[in-house]
């Protein structure tokens, strides 16, 4: 297959702090007594010199990197926020340059990076689709071709003669995509805008971007936060840290060092201290310890302990993710409401065998026990562990992973019948 992308030691850097401290005149002083060394007479009290010569004033967005994308390929792209995600995508789109390095790719680019990217606002639906066609090169003849076909998929018929300034996020969002996606581009770029749609459009949209890739060949860059779309789509990703790519492998492979960089950086004592609304999560705690390897053949207890100063009645509720999906939720509603004030232990118990290997965070809240789940208290991330398979849980060892995010061992009854 043919390279499609080139990157080499591509870096991005943005000056931070330009303007801002109210007129030009005071502008042009501050930086005329920080070029002095000087501290600004105008900056407010408290602030930082944040123009300090000595350690610069630029933030690096991407550093030094590397890369070769083939034809064909679907690619994910994974990090925190901040990591560079999007700045890598907008050089790729041409939105912005960079700041070092080489950027090389061949054919049609359409990307989808944020609500609203590449519609003018005052033209119809109708208009925008023959401006981003006429953008990517193609004639009229060639758009009205795939004119149908994007207004189908986008659903959008009814208003594809309404100027798209009064169409709503997803509507903009299901427009711009098909746009990009039917108008034939060589390189598909979509950001993790499509976290907007619905779950149908979701569904649509992941299937076409397997069919540009598979079915005709076009190479498409996804950037998610949703590890099961990546992992769905795309047979190989990047994972970006502080604007470097620091690992590159099969979406799982990626997936899986993503997981325990982030785990391995969130498993500490957990004294941090949650409070809202009158109700205090002052302790949460993991049997058997986090610092242990934890088999999915054994009991997990989880203990959290509180301090209500309200009087409200309220339910517990556990959300547990695997891999950043969510496995499973529990509540404690068949219980008698927890009401009045004083100190409370919330203990939730996993049955072995329930939890599929992987990493794993808890999130814990509190709501309104009469059924409008009106949150009270919520706790992201309270708790992190890591459960290894228990390669005895059938007498059998297993090569291959389980899939799911739970994998139960159930009664069943085999008998011959003849």
């Amino acid at each position: 297959m043919r390279t499609v992308i080139s990157i080499e030691h591509l870096s991005k850097r943005y000056r931070l702090g330009l303007v801002g401290s109210g007129t030009l005149k005071d502008d042009l002083k501050g930086w005329w007594y920080r070029a002095r060394g000087k501290e600004d007479p105008a900056r407010m009290i408290g602030d930082e010199n944040r123009l300090d010569t000595r350690h610069g004033n630029y933030v690096w967005a991407l550093r030094d990197i590397n890369l070769e994308i083939k034809q064909g390929e679907v690619l994910g792209i994974i990090g925190k926020n901040g990591a560079g995600k999007s700045t890598l995508l907008k050089i790729l789109s041409r939105v912005t340059g960079p700041s070092e390095g080489i950027v090389r790719s061949k054919g049609r680019i359409a990307s989808l990076l944020e609500v609203g990217t590449g519609m003018h606002p005052e033209l119809t639906g109708r208009d925008n689709v023959f401006l981003n066609g006429a953008i990517l090169g193609m004639n009229r003849r060639e758009i009205r071709s795939k004119f149908d076909e994007i207004v189908d998929f986008a659903g959008v018929a009814k208003y594809i003669d309404t100027p798209v300034k009064r169409y709503s996020s997803g509507m903009h969002v299901r427009l711009g995509f098909a746009v990009a996606a039917f108008l034939e581009p060589e390189v598909l770029i979509v950001d993790e805008v499509l976290a907007v749609g619905d779950a149908e459009f979701q569904r649509k949209a992941i299937g076409k971007m397997q069919d540009v890739s598979s079915g005709e060949g076009r190479t498409v860059l996804f950037v998610s936060h949703n590890m099961g779309s990546i992992k769905n789509l795309c047979p190989n990703a990047i994972l970006l840290e502080n604007g470097k790519c620091i690992f590159r492998g099969s979406s799982a492979e990626t997936i899986s060092h993503y997981q325990k960089t982030q785990f391995r950086k969130e498993q500490r004592s957990n004294k941090r201290v949650f409070e809202e609304n009158g109700f205090k999560l002052y302790a949460s705690s993991l049997v058997p310890d986090k610092g242990a390897e934890i088999s999915n053949g054994q009991d997990i207890t989880l203990r959290f302990s509180l301090r209500f100063e309200s009087e409200k009645a309220v339910s517990a509720i556990l959300n547990v993710y695997r891999m950043s999906e969510l496995a499973f939720a529990a509540g404690s509603f068949h219980k008698d409401p927890i009401a009045g004030k004083g100190d409370y232990q919330i203990v939730f118990r996993i049955p072995p065998y329930l939890l599929n290997p992987g990493h794993h965070s808890i999130d814990f809240s509190l709501v309104d026990d009469t059924g409008n789940m009106i949150q009270y208290l919520y706790a992201r991330s309270v708790l992190n562990f890591s459960i290894e398979d228990d390669q005895q849980r059938r007498g059998k060892k297993y090569n291959k992973r389980w899939e799911g995010a739970v994998s139960p061992i159930l009664d069943i009854d085999i008998e011959k019948t003849r």
